[in-house]
């Protein structure tokens, strides 16, 4: 669908949901000129949609009384979007949305004519989005549905979360922002009254969670988008560059989007260098190759995976 034939249907869904709008608004609200508007106000009138305008300080531009915007008709890529973007809130969502994610597809393909449907139908069989999760998602689905209420709700939660070695935990309480789904784990994001300030919770990690009747209000200058993005930007580095053996060389090429940079050298092993928030993170991903992957630098990384390795060996 173009942009122009874009801007037209949001302008008349804007005018049917809120008439008497000033020019100079409903331009911005499009992206567009003044002028521009004008004109689309003519290529509706030509589509038999005509716009009448009121003077006065409470005036503005109106569809004609009694004009209703027809039911929407979705193109095969609109139909197939709205069914993999509602298919990914069941996978993501499990149990707590999966069963609203699927009636309303069921509802869509009801309505939808013959080639939208084959269209999903060939989406579903075609285009897949499955194993998004680390964790086991129905273990987390009692926390994330706590959560969830929590923050449409505007409660305060306190909650024990155990640190990343699971060797302590500390008592919380939370003002609950926002979960994000990121990396195949879901985070709470909110206000921590232990340390004054936004902060990011594994929510495989929180216990005892228990939902406050104390309401709470977010921080006015708070945005989940941009706190993401700084959180993420924030973070420490830390680099490591390893060595495919040659008979592992094929995994290596075949994740060129893993790597920072990859070089192949002449005996046809591939060196590949990548960064991470931390040694273990790294030491995992470098175990996960087994003996297909030499750690090359940095040297306490190396030192991290020959410990690694020696405590798995005692095991057996």
């Amino acid at each position: 669908m173009s942009t122009t034939a874009t801007r037209l249907i949001t302008l008349i869904m804007t005018l049917q949901r809120q008439p008497n709008q000033k020019a100079a608004d409903l331009a911005v609200k499009l992206g567009v000129s003044v002028r521009t508007l004008h004109r689309y106000f003519g290529m509706l009138d030509e589509m038999g949609i005509p716009i009448y305008a009121e003077r006065g300080p409470y005036g503005g531009f109106s569809l004609v009384r009694g004009y209703k915007l027809p039911p929407l008709v979705f193109t095969p890529e609109e139909a197939v979007a709205i069914y993999l973007g509602t298919s990914l809130v069941g996978e993501m969502w499990g149990q707590l949305y999966q069963e609203s994610a699927q009636g309303a597809i069921a509802k869509l393909e009801n309505v939808l004519p013959d080639e939208q449907r084959n269209e999903i139908a060939w989406a579903r069989r075609t285009l897949v989005a499955t194993g998004m999760h680390r964790a086991d998602p129905s273990a987390l689905a009692p926390l994330l549905e706590k959560l969830r209420r929590a923050a449409r709700e505007q409660n305060r939660v306190n909650m024990l979360y155990q640190s990343m070695t699971g060797d302590k935990t500390t008592e919380r309480q939370i003002d609950p922002y926002a979960l994000v789904h990121r990396g195949g784990w879901w985070y709470l994001v909110g206000y921590c009254h232990l340390r004054h300030a936004p902060r990011t919770f594994r929510v495989d990690r929180i216990q005892n969670l228990e939902i406050l009747s104390q309401n709470f209000q977010a921080l006015d200058d708070f945005d989940i988008h941009t706190y993401l993005e700084s959180e993420f930007a924030d973070q420490p580095v830390v680099r490591a560059k390893l060595r495919f053996r040659p008979e592992g060389a094929y995994i290596a090429m075949s994740n060129r989007s893993i790597w920072e940079a990859l070089e192949e050298t002449p005996d046809g092993s591939v060196d590949v260098t990548l960064s991470a928030p931390d040694l273990p993170w790294l030491a995992s991903i470098s175990l996960s190759f087994a003996n297909l992957v030499t750690v090359l630098e940095p040297p306490e990384l190396r030192e991290m995976v020959c410990d690694w390795a020696k405590a798995v060996a005692e095991l057996y």
